[in-house]
């Protein structure tokens, strides 16, 4: 009988090949929390009365969600991170270092064929490098940080063929948004997304990253993109693929040439339709950053949309990199630069306001033009300001005009 990808990685960490619905014990190539979720792990840890951790060398913890600390409760709780990676030789990604997926890409914690465990719902972004990664608890983690291993039930598969070529100025986050609508928040909830067909193979390990990161608002347990055309900065991994008998719960097709820019309005991530059906809603806060589309080619497309103009002046834009990485890269090649000299506004990397904690929440019944992956209400720290959620350029067409605006109308500029 005939193998989804995510039967085979499962089976390969668990004692006896395993199929859909199955239940099993398997073991975890890595387990990784953020400043929200790791220190009640670290205390449901500590009254487990563990002693060590399985493997201290597969194990980060990030300070991302509230980086720098907001307040003093939160800089306690940072401390307690910092002193538990101290004592168990846990590595430590702390403040300003960047988003904790990002930073499991770019330090090669995450590869193809492992099964990787986060304290965070959008851990499925590691789907993008061909591994089963999944969001946990507190207390789940806490369990596999002391033993290494963790139960599942194997998903049902949803394999997502997109055939065709995206239309110029279509972006893979508008391609996930599009999906999510089709699907809506609960489509696939518990199961597991193959995203396969001709439209993947031309896909940027970023877009592919866009795609696997938000499969979890459609309710995915995971999401795992096919690796036809992807490079990778490493060798010593070995790609996983389904086998050709493989059992699918559902199938379906989509041909992507026929998809326009999209946005997803208040206040539901499936709430999806073209952007141009939505034009000229008066937009005074912007957002590019986010474990979505923080990455450099997103900076990159908004910087062609704002290279030599300045933004409306009744529109803030924030962006927050994904990574030190991300922002440096993005100084070196002048991309930053064109942003800043249009009025964006840089923020330290990591989540900013996509959580709503601090470095931007909007006033009351403000509209924010975001690349983030949430627009439920409130998300942002103000339950009375209205989300749209689209792609980087997008936002930055948005903050210029001052209002919700289709960016393929929008003469592009090369760097």
């Amino acid at each position: 009988m005939g193998q989804t990808i995510i039967e085979k990685i499962i089976s390969n960490h668990a004692e006896n090949n395993v199929y859909a619905n199955d239940i099993t014990v398997a073991s975890v190539d890595f387990v990784m929390a953020t400043d929200t979720t790791a220190p009640l792990t670290i205390r449901a840890f500590e009254e487990m009365e563990a002693k060590s951790l399985f493997d201290p060398t597969k194990m980060a913890l990030v300070i991302d969600h509230a980086s720098p600390a907001p307040n003093e409760r939160v800089a306690k709780l940072h401390d307690l991170m910092r002193a538990f990676a101290k004592e168990h030789g846990v590595k430590l990604y702390d403040i300003g270092e960047g988003i904790c997926h990002q930073i499991m890409i770019e330090n090669a914690h995450a590869k193809p064929g492992q099964i990787i465990l986060g304290a965070d719902s959008h851990t499925t972004t590691y789907g993008a490098v061909g591994a089963f990664s999944t969001g946990v608890g507190s207390t789940d983690l806490a369990g596999v940080m002391m033993t290494g291993k963790t139960w599942f039930k194997v998903p049902e598969t949803i394999k997502i063929e997109l055939n065709g070529k995206l239309r110029e100025g279509v972006t893979a986050k508008d391609l996930i948004l599009y999906l999510i609508g089709n699907l809506s928040v609960d489509g696939a909830t518990y199961k597991s997304i193959e995203f396969t067909g001709e439209a993947i193979e031309e896909f940027t390990l970023d877009s592919r990253m866009t795609l696997a990161n938000m499969v979890v608002e459609m309710g995915a347990k995971a999401g795992l993109v096919d690796p036809k055309g992807l490079e990778l900065p490493y060798n010593d991994f070995e790609l996983v693929k389904p086998d050709d008998n493989a059992n699918y719960q559902t199938i379906y097709k989509f041909n992507v040439s026929e998809i326009e820019p999209q946005i997803a309005v208040p206040h539901s991530p499936d709430n999806v339709m073209p952007i141009s059906s939505q034009e000229k809603i008066k937009v005074q806060h912007a957002f590019i950053g986010t474990c979505t589309n923080g990455r450099l080619e997103d900076l990159q497309s908004a910087a062609a949309i704002l290279n030599g103009r300045e933004i409306h002046p009744e529109v803030r834009l924030l962006i927050a990199p994904a990574s030190r990485k991300v922002f440096l890269d993005a100084m070196n090649d002048g991309t930053a630069e064109i942003l800043m000299k249009a009025g964006a506004s840089f923020i330290t990397p990591g989540c900013g306001p996509c959580v709503g904690t601090h470095q931007g929440v909007p006033g009351n019944n403000e509209v924010v033009a975001s690349t983030a992956n949430r627009n439920f209400q409130g998300r942002m720290g103000n339950r009375h300001s209205n989300i749209y959620l689209g792609s980087p350029a997008f936002v930055a067409a948005s903050a210029l005009n001052g209002c919700i605006t289709n960016p393929n109308k929008m003469e592009i500029t090369q760097n």
